[in-house]
């Protein structure tokens, strides 16, 4: 049961080596493998350890493909209903992960990627189910989602489009319209941002 701890260290190097990437993307492959059972025992046996901050590295520094992996990890950690609420238990945890998807849509403006652009917005559409986290989302969702800046690349891909006309449709924004490359936008967060959402409609008020 506790043999993805043994795969941890592999994930936790930060050398960018090939041999060493190798065995980051085996790893991420073995626990990707877990949580695609679907399995909430797996998900809340993963939630004690240092799964989501090592994928949120990874999902920062890592190759395209160790990026979709990793980010795919997560999206099924959310999806999961104990694993949604951890996430959105505090501030803290829900900035850890909406800034590093924030980061990584601003890096898809430059170098789209539709495979990884998906888990992405899937991730923000299960974390749009937490009303708190709905809330911090309205201010702090990326401008390249709200408007046209990914129409050309999701042009083939109805269920993206499905899924971001969604979550703009609950945390506001127009849906894209399907035309023009749109106006882009870097994706960051906004400084500051998780100190104003603190309190009564904020994540962990």
């Amino acid at each position: 049961a506790h043999v993805p701890l043994y795969l941890y260290p592999f994930l936790n190097t930060q050398s960018k080596s090939r041999p060493f990437e190798y065995l980051r993307l085996t790893s991420l492959g073995v626990i990707g493998a877990l949580v695609k059972m679907d399995d909430a025992d797996v998900i809340n046996f993963l939630l004690q350890t240092e799964i989501i901050p090592l994928c949120l590295r990874i999902m920062e520094t890592g190759s395209e493909l160790s990026k979709t992996v990793a980010t795919f990890i997560v999206q099924k950690i959310l999806l999961d209903d104990t694993g949604l609420q951890y996430v959105c238990a505090t501030a803290e945890r829900f900035y850890a992960v909406s800034t590093v998807l924030n980061n990584m849509i601003g890096s898809l403006v430059v170098n789209p990627s539709v495979r990884l652009l998906k888990h992405i917005v899937r991730c923000y559409l299960r974390l749009s189910d937490n009303i708190r986290a709905r809330e911090a989302l309205r201010q702090c969702l990326p401008q390249a989602l709200r408007d046209d800046t990914f129409v050309h690349a999701l042009r083939d891909d109805a269920t993206v489009k499905k899924w971001l006309g969604q979550l703009l449709s609950v945390v506001g924004g127009a849906a894209p319209s399907g035309g023009g490359d749109g106006q882009q936008s870097n994706g960051t967060a906004t400084p500051g941002t998780g100190v104003a959402l603190q309190g009564p409609t904020g994540i962990g008020g």
